[in-house]
Protein backbone atom coordinates (compact mmCIF):
# COMPACT_ATOMS: atom_id res chain seq x y z
CA UNK A 1 0.00 0.00 0.00
CA UNK A 2 1.24 3.51 -1.03
CA UNK A 3 1.85 5.51 2.33
CA UNK A 4 -0.94 8.48 2.24
CA UNK A 5 2.16 10.84 2.83
CA UNK A 6 3.22 10.15 -0.52
CA UNK A 7 0.21 10.16 -2.02
CA UNK A 8 -0.55 13.85 -0.60
CA UNK A 9 2.54 14.64 -2.58
CA UNK A 10 2.07 13.08 -5.72
CA UNK A 11 -1.47 14.60 -5.31
CA UNK A 12 0.24 17.96 -4.56
CA UNK A 13 2.78 17.86 -7.33
CA UNK A 14 -0.20 16.76 -9.64
CA UNK A 15 -2.12 20.04 -9.17
CA UNK A 16 0.86 21.83 -9.80
CA UNK A 17 1.40 20.30 -12.93
CA UNK A 18 -1.65 21.35 -14.19
CA UNK A 19 -1.26 24.65 -13.29
CA UNK A 20 2.24 25.04 -14.87
CA UNK A 21 0.29 24.16 -18.40
CA UNK A 22 -2.79 23.17 -19.68
CA UNK A 23 -3.47 20.07 -21.63
CA UNK A 24 -3.78 21.48 -24.66
CA UNK A 25 -0.12 23.49 -24.27
CA UNK A 26 1.31 20.37 -23.22
CA UNK A 27 0.15 18.04 -26.64
CA UNK A 28 1.11 21.48 -28.57
CA UNK A 29 4.70 21.01 -26.97
CA UNK A 30 5.02 17.33 -27.35
CA UNK A 31 3.67 17.87 -30.90
CA UNK A 32 7.18 20.20 -31.74
CA UNK A 33 9.32 17.89 -29.79
CA UNK A 34 8.25 14.86 -31.62
CA UNK A 35 8.48 16.69 -34.65
CA UNK A 36 11.91 17.60 -33.78
CA UNK A 37 13.04 14.29 -33.51
CA UNK A 38 11.60 13.16 -37.00
CA UNK A 39 7.98 11.95 -36.60
CA UNK A 40 7.08 13.49 -39.38
CA UNK A 41 9.55 10.87 -41.16
CA UNK A 42 7.97 8.14 -39.08
CA UNK A 43 5.84 5.33 -41.04
CA UNK A 44 2.54 6.20 -40.05
CA UNK A 45 1.67 2.41 -39.32
CA UNK A 46 4.20 2.26 -37.00
CA UNK A 47 3.61 0.43 -33.14
CA UNK A 48 3.99 3.38 -30.82
CA UNK A 49 3.78 3.22 -26.89
CA UNK A 50 4.64 6.20 -24.70
CA UNK A 51 6.27 5.21 -21.84
CA UNK A 52 5.32 6.82 -18.65
CA UNK A 53 2.13 8.50 -20.35
CA UNK A 54 0.35 10.29 -17.64
CA UNK A 55 -2.67 11.48 -18.95
CA UNK A 56 -1.62 10.85 -22.44
CA UNK A 57 -1.33 13.96 -23.93
CA UNK A 58 2.07 12.94 -25.84
CA UNK A 59 -0.73 10.07 -27.60
CA UNK A 60 -2.69 13.04 -28.74
CA UNK A 61 0.44 14.76 -30.00
CA UNK A 62 1.01 11.58 -31.73
CA UNK A 63 -2.50 11.17 -33.04
CA UNK A 64 -2.16 15.00 -34.35
CA UNK A 65 0.46 13.62 -36.49
CA UNK A 66 -1.64 10.90 -37.95
CA UNK A 67 -0.46 7.86 -36.21
CA UNK A 68 -2.94 5.31 -35.05
CA UNK A 69 -1.18 2.69 -33.68
CA UNK A 70 -1.02 3.65 -30.25
CA UNK A 71 -0.17 2.41 -26.51
CA UNK A 72 0.54 4.10 -23.50
CA UNK A 73 1.97 2.42 -20.34
CA UNK A 74 1.68 4.04 -16.96
CA UNK A 75 1.50 3.26 -13.32
CA UNK A 76 -1.44 5.33 -12.35
CA UNK A 77 -4.79 4.34 -13.77
CA UNK A 78 -6.26 7.34 -11.75
CA UNK A 79 -3.98 9.41 -14.55
CA UNK A 80 -4.87 6.66 -17.37
CA UNK A 81 -8.70 7.44 -17.13
CA UNK A 82 -8.41 11.28 -18.01
CA UNK A 83 -6.89 10.15 -21.77
CA UNK A 84 -9.52 10.02 -24.48
CA UNK A 85 -8.07 9.30 -27.27
CA UNK A 86 -8.43 6.01 -29.74
CA UNK A 87 -5.42 4.74 -28.16
CA UNK A 88 -5.08 1.57 -25.86
CA UNK A 89 -3.22 2.23 -22.49
CA UNK A 90 -2.22 -0.18 -19.36
CA UNK A 91 -1.97 0.49 -16.22
CA UNK A 92 2.06 -1.53 -15.65
CA UNK A 93 5.32 -0.90 -14.71
CA UNK A 94 7.63 0.21 -16.84
CA UNK A 95 10.52 -1.89 -16.20
CA UNK A 96 8.10 -4.69 -17.15
CA UNK A 97 6.52 -3.82 -19.94
CA UNK A 98 3.37 -5.89 -20.70
CA UNK A 99 4.32 -6.60 -24.71
CA UNK A 100 6.03 -9.45 -26.71
CA UNK A 101 9.73 -9.64 -27.64
CA UNK A 102 10.50 -7.02 -31.13
CA UNK A 103 6.89 -6.35 -31.01
CA UNK A 104 6.93 -2.10 -31.50
CA UNK A 105 8.55 -0.31 -33.33
CA UNK A 106 9.20 3.07 -31.56
CA UNK A 107 9.15 4.01 -27.93
CA UNK A 108 8.94 7.61 -26.54
CA UNK A 109 9.16 8.62 -22.88
CA UNK A 110 9.14 12.42 -22.20
CA UNK A 111 9.64 13.37 -19.02
CA UNK A 112 9.56 9.85 -16.66
CA UNK A 113 12.55 8.59 -15.97
CA UNK A 114 13.83 11.39 -13.90
CA UNK A 115 11.16 10.27 -11.29
CA UNK A 116 13.20 7.04 -10.67
CA UNK A 117 13.53 6.17 -7.26
CA UNK A 118 16.94 4.15 -8.15
CA UNK A 119 18.32 5.86 -10.54
CA UNK A 120 20.79 2.71 -11.51
CA UNK A 121 19.14 0.10 -11.29
CA UNK A 122 15.43 0.98 -12.03
CA UNK A 123 16.97 3.21 -15.76
CA UNK A 124 18.36 -0.05 -16.67
CA UNK A 125 15.76 -2.10 -16.35
CA UNK A 126 13.43 0.09 -18.08
CA UNK A 127 16.05 0.59 -20.72
CA UNK A 128 16.80 -3.06 -20.66
CA UNK A 129 12.78 -3.98 -21.27
CA UNK A 130 12.54 -1.19 -24.09
CA UNK A 131 15.48 -2.83 -26.16
CA UNK A 132 13.68 -6.38 -25.69
CA UNK A 133 10.42 -5.08 -26.90
CA UNK A 134 11.26 -2.98 -29.91
CA UNK A 135 12.10 -4.54 -33.31
CA UNK A 136 15.54 -4.35 -34.90
CA UNK A 137 16.05 -0.92 -35.81
CA UNK A 138 13.26 0.25 -34.06
CA UNK A 139 13.41 3.77 -32.10
CA UNK A 140 14.11 4.85 -28.38
CA UNK A 141 13.28 8.69 -28.09
CA UNK A 142 13.88 10.10 -24.92
CA UNK A 143 13.13 13.61 -23.56
CA UNK A 144 14.04 14.59 -19.95
CA UNK A 145 15.55 17.52 -18.09
CA UNK A 146 18.93 18.70 -18.18
CA UNK A 147 21.09 20.46 -16.31
CA UNK A 148 22.34 23.23 -18.84
CA UNK A 149 23.31 26.65 -18.34
CA UNK A 150 19.46 27.51 -19.02
CA UNK A 151 17.72 25.29 -16.36
CA UNK A 152 20.24 26.76 -14.10
CA UNK A 153 19.40 29.86 -14.22
CA UNK A 154 15.75 28.48 -14.54
CA UNK A 155 16.62 27.34 -11.10
CA UNK A 156 17.66 30.20 -9.24
CA UNK A 157 14.63 32.13 -10.14
CA UNK A 158 12.37 29.55 -8.52
CA UNK A 159 13.85 30.09 -5.48
CA UNK A 160 13.05 33.85 -5.81
CA UNK A 161 10.15 34.51 -4.49
CA UNK A 162 9.33 37.78 -6.04
CA UNK A 163 9.69 36.13 -9.26
CA UNK A 164 6.95 32.98 -8.31
CA UNK A 165 4.86 35.94 -7.31
CA UNK A 166 4.95 37.24 -10.95
CA UNK A 167 4.96 33.94 -13.01
CA UNK A 168 1.91 31.32 -11.73
CA UNK A 169 4.18 29.00 -14.39
CA UNK A 170 7.73 30.19 -12.51
CA UNK A 171 5.59 29.10 -9.11
CA UNK A 172 4.32 25.84 -10.69
CA UNK A 173 7.55 24.71 -11.39
CA UNK A 174 9.17 25.37 -8.18
CA UNK A 175 6.25 23.62 -6.76
CA UNK A 176 6.59 20.74 -9.05
CA UNK A 177 10.56 20.55 -7.97
CA UNK A 178 9.96 20.77 -4.39
CA UNK A 179 8.06 17.37 -4.37
CA UNK A 180 10.29 15.27 -6.83
CA UNK A 181 13.43 16.75 -5.37
CA UNK A 182 15.42 13.58 -4.39
CA UNK A 183 14.99 12.05 -7.80
CA UNK A 184 15.12 15.25 -9.78
CA UNK A 185 18.26 16.17 -8.14
CA UNK A 186 20.04 12.79 -8.51
CA UNK A 187 19.03 12.66 -12.21
CA UNK A 188 20.42 16.34 -13.03
CA UNK A 189 23.58 15.13 -11.20
CA UNK A 190 24.60 12.14 -12.63
CA UNK A 191 25.26 12.98 -16.48
CA UNK A 192 27.80 10.48 -17.40
CA UNK A 193 25.77 7.32 -15.30
CA UNK A 194 22.74 8.09 -17.61
CA UNK A 195 24.56 8.04 -20.94
CA UNK A 196 26.28 5.59 -19.87
CA UNK A 197 23.31 3.04 -19.36
CA UNK A 198 21.58 4.48 -22.73
CA UNK A 199 24.67 4.04 -24.49
CA UNK A 200 25.02 0.10 -22.99
CA UNK A 201 21.20 -0.40 -24.70
CA UNK A 202 21.06 1.86 -27.79
CA UNK A 203 23.09 3.04 -30.97
CA UNK A 204 23.04 6.72 -30.53
CA UNK A 205 20.84 8.13 -33.97
CA UNK A 206 20.68 11.68 -32.55
CA UNK A 207 21.20 13.79 -29.36
CA UNK A 208 20.84 17.25 -27.84
CA UNK A 209 21.31 18.63 -24.73
CA UNK A 210 19.85 22.46 -24.61
CA UNK A 211 17.15 24.73 -23.15
CA UNK A 212 17.60 22.70 -19.82
CA UNK A 213 16.42 19.21 -21.80
CA UNK A 214 18.16 15.92 -22.97
CA UNK A 215 16.80 14.64 -26.11
CA UNK A 216 17.88 10.94 -27.27
CA UNK A 217 17.09 8.81 -30.10
CA UNK A 218 18.72 5.33 -30.41
CA UNK A 219 18.15 2.12 -32.20
CA UNK A 220 18.09 -1.13 -29.86
CA UNK A 221 21.82 -3.00 -29.94
CA UNK A 222 22.17 -6.69 -30.56
CA UNK A 223 21.22 -8.54 -27.12
CA UNK A 224 24.38 -9.96 -27.03
CA UNK A 225 26.16 -7.06 -27.12
CA UNK A 226 26.31 -4.68 -23.88
CA UNK A 227 28.34 -2.12 -23.77
CA UNK A 228 29.56 -1.06 -20.01
CA UNK A 229 28.66 2.88 -19.08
Amino acid sequence: MIPESLLDETRLWEAAYSRFETPDQEIQKFKRRLIKVGAEGWPREAAIVELFCGRGNGLEALALLGFSRLEGVDLSPRLLTQYKGHGTCYVADCRKLPFDDSSKDILIVQGGLHHLVNLSVDLDQVLCEARRVLRPGGRLVAVEPWLTLFLRIVHVLCERAVCRKLSNRLDALATMIRYERVTYQEWLHAPDLIIGIFLSHFELRQISRAWGKLSFVGTPRPTDITRAP
